[in-house]
């Protein structure tokens, strides 16, 4: 089969051989005909298998019909909405949508967190046909008065799933209260969990299921890998696998932000360039450190989970797991991001004996064996050659008592030992001070030198000499005088006696 048999518009097919796509993929060729009859979906594919296009395509074909050149925003409502969880999906989606629709006619637009929201209200306020968004973004919007939801007929929840994960559905069914009931509702995703069909359920309207391969499975063309290692060591081995490998583009996984920016520091140490990304980052932020792993500027690009959807990079060769996901699911998401498109990639995780129970739910999921290799010198239990010291051996001092030689520098004999040298045998505790040998120093002689050069003898308590001035001594002998007579200025001055 070819694009050209699903019927759809010269506009769309010419941008499709733009790109460079002649036969679809197994998703497209299931879903493109079951939407253009405008029933509802529900699409399981793999990740990178083209299920952005499975939708995008047949969603412009049925637009067509509202593409006009009018300057009124009123005549470019918001008929398609296209909501996802992350905003590197919603600008993958976007870019998708503007590629294949570039001939089309219709405005397009996409809202996402973590930006300035006013050049986005002035671009929805000229009016859009589709509107790719994220749903906290999405509702701002609609609080503001920006965005009109009454007359869309499509709506896609791209990576459900993830969004239920992510807290949306809250978000989520007050959007749906703002949209007609009558629309066509698709629903994508590389895994549906049981959660997610059964929020299909009261979703869609008997909707067609189309799953072209086994439940949360990944592609073929991707090789697992485990290194069994200690948590410790993984910086290590993560090195020593990009710089023996000579890996020039890898994207790594960690578990939390503060571990993600921490691990791209010490890569960079390492003499490895690296940049890192996270929910944390401004979107300009991540933004240019996508842009730079995909240049190829920076050969590591260490991410959370923010970047297991949405980044798309056709020959990505490498996906690490720094630490291995909680929820299995995201397993299949983190390493779809390699082997995408029919291209060959590698899924290298690095677990250490804390992560053993993530690594047998992840095996159920995927109902197979990861291969485990051992990497020589990183073992587990084992400490790498050049590795940084820890613990008790970086401050110098033994891990367990009693394990240095004795007479070596620092012991009790080696102390002795240097004692005896400088300031000759110890003497008992019990001997007198006086009987003690003096080493050059007699305090009596210092004592007489301080007293010379003062001229009086500080150690003794201070006694006067002088004689007392007459005053003192007039008032030692004078006879004691009466009380004194209260001072009551301050009080309106004494009563006169009567």
């Amino acid at each position: 089969m070819i694009f050209s048999e699903f019927g759809l518009a010269p506009e769309i097919l010419k941008a499709v051989a733009e790109k460079g796509y002649t036969e679809p993929t197994p998703i497209q060729a299931q879903a493109i005909p079951v939407i253009l009859e405008g029933k509802d979906v529900m699409g399981a594919a793999q990740t990178g298998t083209g299920k952005t296009a499975g939708f995008t395509l047949p969603l412009l074909q049925l637009l067509l019909k509202h593409a006009n050149t009018s300057a009124s925003p009123a005549r470019h409502t918001v008929r398609a909405l296209i909501l996802t969880p992350t905003r590197e999906l919603a600008a993958q989606v976007e870019e998708s949508v503007s590629v294949y629709g570039k001939y089309a006619g219709l405005r397009m637009a996409v809202v996402y967190g973590g930006v300035n929201i006013t050049p986005q209200s002035a671009e929805l306020k000229r009016g859009v046909e589709i509107l790719v968004a994220t749903p906290g973004r999405l509702l701002d919007h609609v609080q503001q008065k920006n965005v009109n939801l009454g007359q869309v007929e499509i709506l896609v929840l791209d990576e459900a799933d993830r969004m239920l994960d992510m807290g949306f559905l809250p978000d989520i069914k007050r959007i749906l209260a703002l949209l007609p009931k009558a629309r066509q509702t698709l629903l994508f995703s590389a895994t549906f969990s049981e959660d997610i069909r059964r929020l299909a359920d009261t979703l869609l309207k008997t909707p067609v299921r189309i799953e072209v391969a086994r439940r949360n499975s990944v592609v073929e063309t991707v090789t697992h890998t485990v290194h069994p290692v200690d948590r410790e060591n993984k910086r290590a081995l993560l090195a020593h696998l990009i710089k023996d490998g000579n890996w020039h583009q890898v994207l790594v996984f960690v578990g939390t932000k503060h571990g993600t920016s921490r691990l791209a520091r010490q890569l960079c140490k390492d003499g490895i360039e690296a940049t890192d990304i996270h929910g944390d980052k401004s979107q300009p932020q991540r933004t240019q450190a996508l842009e730079d792993f995909k240049a190829g500027k920076v050969a590591v690009l260490v991410a959370t989970d923010v970047a297991a959807r949405g980044l798309d990079i056709i020959e990505l060769p490498h996906v690490v797991n720094f630490d291995l996901p909680y929820t299995p699911e995201d397993y299949v998401h983190r390493v779809g991001r390699t082997g995408r498109a029919g291209m060959t990639g590698d899924a290298v995780s690095l677990v250490c004996e804390e992560e053993e129970k993530q690594l047998v739910e992840i095996e159920k999921l995927l109902k197979t064996k990861l291969v485990q290799v051992p990497v020589p010198g990183f073992e587990r239990g084992s400490r790498p050659a050049g590795a940084a010291a820890r613990g008790s051996e970086v401050r110098g001092r033994p891990a367990a008592r009693g394990s240095r030689p004795q007479g070596a520098p620092g012991s009790r004999a080696g102390v002795d030992a240097h004692r005896e040298r400088t300031i000759g045998p110890e003497v008992p505790r019990s001997t007198a001070p006086a009987e003690r040998p003096r080493r050059g120093r007699d305090p009596e002689a210092e004592r007489r030198k301080v007293i010379d050069k003062l001229g009086f003898d500080p150690y003794q308590p201070y006694e006067s000499t002088s004689a007392p001035t007459p005053a003192a001594a007039d008032a030692a002998t004078r006879e004691p005088r009466g009380p004194k007579r209260p001072v009551a200025a301050l009080l309106g001055g004494l009563a006169k006696k009567t």
